[in-house]
């Protein structure tokens, strides 16, 4: 056994990498023997049968809980216990007000979880939650996001990054400008509806005299829920098991632990080691587990004549809960995307009594880069430039914001192939001008960026078997992206071997350490890790182990990384048809070119550029969640009011790639690719339908009434 860390890492030779391999957990997923969270209930896995758990939420946005009266609820049959705010057990640590639940009795917003009813089924549990009485004393409250209360300036922003920026003088950039752009755009709060509702199963026991808390968990990151559960619950990490074999997808919102979690560990806390089950209903989902914050973009461009850029201010505006800060990184993409020699950034909140916004598939860019992206389309309208040809005059020699040297952005090769797939030369140069029948058609082009970052901390461990088969382990999740056939393909490529000898071991708590599935880090984090062990068990061990002996390694920092900028990049292209009379706005053709580095299966790639892409598609057109801001609960609280895109609107939708690798990203040459496909789609659209119509739209979703109008 050899157990070393900071290995360096070489770049890795593909062969299996770059080959569309199947996915190796589909036969399990299509027969119907793959299992989520709360498929694991009773059988060697789960002791027992679990008691069902039900919440009940606050019906006021602010105020606090006089009286709690379970007597009906009690008297139900099946019912076992409800559990409030006088009875649940104590947490250890309550700094985190999201997860403090039932710690006192205040009421922070509508949908807070009161009361947890147990019984002996699903049913019973939810009748008893309705038979609950809660006596609640109403507050005054503030649930409405308006610009004007967004004054209170984070400490920082989503990914520890500055709050503000300001580097060189904006006024004088915009003073020398002959051309000046000064817009407001805006998003619409988004909710993430994963397919499978955030789940758990949890039970407690004692190993050795000391509690141990275990469960599955429908999470992005079972190392990251076991680390902020323990402190809070009085336990060390080791106390703590988490698995999540299946995770029927997350867009971010399982990538951190949020209340209902919480609240099966509680309860479970006191059944006497019998374990307790929860499936968060659709409804409930809207206000627990998380949701992107609606935004305000204020920018101001200023430009030569000609388009060059000479400066550039986004402020950015979004609302938080005062139960935990959250602040949206939105402006933090203008400060690196074009070259201008004055720039200025700044991100303000409005804390109100809501729920706590969240992760949403590239937070930050996705919102930030649609309203940049458009405001370019508008300068490039101003200065009658071709919006293509005037995002290649401002592309940056180096990255604006910290001066270093690009890793691989390529963007301009990006828009060029982009175009000439798209056919964008053909394309008139006055919005309003192609009419086929009672439909306005026009085209529209963003360019996409995300973060190409390495998460510290990971570690794999490479075990050798009989019959040159290996165990590879790492504690990384797969979300349903192919993660599980992916980490197959670097460690065989690592270990010199064909990917059917690899056993690949995931998703568990107790195995190596590996960071949370988001921020379109984790296949490069965890195959780096991956990598570094693979070469340590072969530096170690040989090209013919004995069976039985192992390595356990993580990767050293590279320092020639560090020289330089890493994001990847991508031009989105999109044609819509607006109906003239009715304001009915239909995308027939979305196209994505990216460069991210090394694909490792093109076939599970493409379905993850594609699906960003149709998420944007969705953002652009249809999803927009609702707050009354009388009673603070959001109204759309199910798919049949908040929609989101389905196969009758996602037409003709592709993405390619540069093929080249980047081994100064990864060894694999590899680069993130979960997130940048919803990055600039909707901006793309939004400047389709200006080309159509000549009406521009500055929030999204573009609803047919705005056009209308």
């Amino acid at each position: 056994m050899t157990d070393r860390v900071e290995h360096p890492t070489q770049p890795v030779a593909p062969a299996a990498m770059g080959t569309p391999l199947r996915r190796v957990d589909g036969l399990e997923k299509v027969t119907g023997r793959a299992r989520y969270t709360v498929e694991h209930s009773g059988g060697p896995e789960v002791p027992g049968d679990p008691l069902h758990l039900w919440l009940v939420t606050s019906t006021v946005a602010r105020g606090r809980v006089r009286r709690i009266d379970a007597d009906d609820a009690l008297a139900h049959d099946g019912v076992v216990a409800v559990l409030d705010h006088t009875s649940a057990p104590r947490l250890a640590e309550t700094e985190n007000g999201e997860l403090a639940i039932l710690q006192d009795d205040r009421i922070r917003f509508r949908g807070q979880i009161v009361a947890l009813v147990l019984a002996e089924t699903s049913e019973s549990a939810r009748e008893g939650a309705r038979l609950v009485r809660v006596d609640q004393v109403e507050e005054p409250h503030r649930a409405e996001f308006r610009d004007a209360d967004a004054t209170d300036r984070p400490a920082e922003v989503n990914g520890g990054m500055e709050t503000d920026t300001d580097d060189g003088d904006v006024e004088a950039g915009l003073a020398e400008a002959a051309i000046r752009i000064e817009r407001t755009y805006r998003t619409a709060h988004e909710h993430n509806n994963p397919l499978e509702p955030h789940a758990t199963v949890a039970w407690w026991d004692e190993a050795d005299g000391r509690a141990r808390l275990t469960m599955f968990d429908s999470t992005q990151g079972v190392h990251a829920t076991a680390a902020t559960l323990a402190p809070m619950l009085g336990l060390e990490p080791d106390q703590v098991r988490v698995r999540a074999p299946y995770v029927g997808g997350g867009f971010g919102s399982k990538g951190e632990a949020h209340a209902p979690v919480m609240a099966v560990c509680l309860a479970a806390r006191t059944t006497g080691g019998r374990a307790v089950r929860l499936a968060v209903t659709r409804q409930q989902m809207f206000a627990l587990t998380g949701y992107r914050t609606a935004t305000t973009s204020h920018l101001r461009l200023g430009a030569r004549a000609d388009g060059t850029l000479l400066a550039i201010e986004h402020r950015a505006l979004s609302q938080t809960s005062r139960v935990r800060e959250f602040a949206e990184q939105t402006a933090v993409p203008s400060r690196m995307m074009y070259a201008a020699p004055h720039r200025r950034t700044t991100h303000r909140l409005a804390r109100l009594d809501v729920a706590v916004p969240s992760w949403m598939r590239a937070p930050g860019e996705m919102p930030g880069m649609h309203a940049q992206e458009v405001a370019l389309d508008e300068l490039a309208v101003a200065c009658g430039v071709d919006p293509v040809d005037l995002r290649v005059r401002n592309e940056p020699a180096v990255d604006p914001e910290n001066g270093k040297p690009w890793g691989d952005r390529r963007l301009v090769e990006c828009l060029e192939r982009g175009a000439e797939a798209f056919g964008w030369a053909e394309r008139p140069a006055e919005p309003g001008t192609v009419v086929d029948g009672e439909w306005w058609v026009g085209t529209g082009v963003a360019s996409a960026t995300y973060p190409a970052s390495l998460a510290a901390g990971n570690a794999a461990r490479v075990t050798a078997l009989d019959g040159g088969r290996y165990a590879v382990a790492i504690g990384a999740v797969d979300i349903g992206t192919g993660a599980r056939t992916v980490l197959t393909q670097i460690a065989a490529d690592a270990l010199g071997c064909a990917p059917d000898v690899i056993d690949l071991a995931i998703a568990d708590s107790t195995l190596p350490v590996a960071t949370v599935a988001g921020g379109s880090t984790g296949i490069s984090s965890w195959g780096t890790a991956i990598v570094a062990a693979a070469q340590l068990f072969r530096a170690d061990h040989g090209e013919h182990p004995d069976p039985g002996v192992a390595t356990t390694a993580s990767a050293a920092a590279d320092p020639a990384r560090a020289e330089y900028a890493h994001h990847s990049f991508g031009a989105v292209f999109a044609e819509t048809r607006v109906h003239r009379y009715t304001g009915e706005v239909r995308v027939t053709r979305l196209h994505g070119t990216y460069a991210v580095g090394r694909v490792l299966n093109p076939a599970t790639a493409h379905s993850q550029l594609v699906g960003g892409l149709v998420m944007g598609l969705s953002a652009a057109l249809l999803e927009e969640g609702h707050r009354d801001p009388r009673f603070g609960h959001t109204v759309t609280q199910d798919l049949a009011t908040y929609h989101v895109a389905t196969h009758a609107d996602v037409l003709d939708v592709d993405a390619a790639w540069l093929a080249d690798p980047d081994l100064v990203a990864s060894p694999m040459g590899s680069r993130g690719i979960g997130e940048i496909g919803i990055v600039g789609t909707s901006a793309a659209i939004a400047n389709a339908v200006f080309h159509a119509t000549g009406v521009r739209v500055r929030s999204i979703p573009i609803t047919p009434d705005l056009l209308v109008r």
